[in-house]
């Protein structure tokens, strides 16, 4: 297996099969992608790293559909741990309880995100403390940022002036996005009071509106396309 290089400084595995073209000045919509998959962390402590099953899937399928992005719709679970977080540029953590990372975890996952990785958590509500230490083990000389609205990952496709969009209720507070920043680039993005990922569900699990569902999926392809090399400089 030899790789190629996905957007700036981020490998993936690539069998050869097929055209694999990454153009860095052009927008994602007019890349071609061959059989890219997309992730789902798995990790220990207890939290439901499973939760929101359908939801990825359905991002994926959204993205496909409305940016031609051909993204494999085989979403796996990928442990914190594992060698295989490389194959992936995108990957989604998500759940309601305690997250732990072993040093070596939290090393395995620092060096993915700064070899061109892309974390997205979405607190589904009772993880926010679990996540700041976990991610304190990650990356323990970084604080987390709110994103400012200007930042490209609100203006990609779909424009957020605004921020986050409210998807759930939880404590009825103000949806933020929060961010770590390696060198300039936000390599984490994490959501919180806002439950991007249950927007992103089948209608049937929590019977959101369309106008809601809309605007989870919009701001969750908008966090793909940047992972994947979209228009950073808006």
């Amino acid at each position: 297996m030899r790789k190629v290089a996905f957007g700036v400084g981020f490998w993936i595995p690539w069998m050869g099969c097929a055209a694999f073209c990454v153009a860095l000045a052009s927008p994602l919509s007019a890349q071609t992608v061959a059989d890219v998959q997309l992730a789902v962390l798995q990790y220990r402590g207890g939290g439901d790293w499973y939760a929101n099953p359908t939801a990825v899937p359905n991002l994926v399928r959204y993205c496909n559909e409305e940016m031609g992005m051909a993204l494999s719709e085989d979403v796996p679970y990928v442990d914190v741990g594992s060698p295989d977080l490389y194959n992936y540029p995108w990957i989604h953590m998500t759940g309601h309880g305690n997250v732990v990372f072993s040093a070596r975890e939290a090393d395995q996952l620092r060096s993915y995100l700064e070899a061109g990785g892309f974390l997205h958590i979405s607190d589904n509500y009772g993880m926010d403390a679990f996540v700041r230490a976990a991610m304190a083990k990650v990356f323990p000389d970084l604080a987390w940022v709110e994103v400012p609205f200007d930042h490209p990952v609100y203006h990609q496709k779909f424009d957020f002036p605004e921020g986050l969009p409210k998807i759930h209720e939880h404590e009825d507070l103000p949806a933020r996005g929060f961010g770590l920043f390696v060198n300039g680039r936000l390599v984490c993005f994490y959501d919180h009071e806002c439950d991007l990922g249950d927007g992103w569900e089948d209608y049937q699990v929590h019977r959101d509106p369309e106008e809601v569902r809309q605007a989870a999926l919009q701001m969750g392809a908008n966090l793909i396309r940047y992972a994947m090399g979209g228009a950073d400089g808006l």
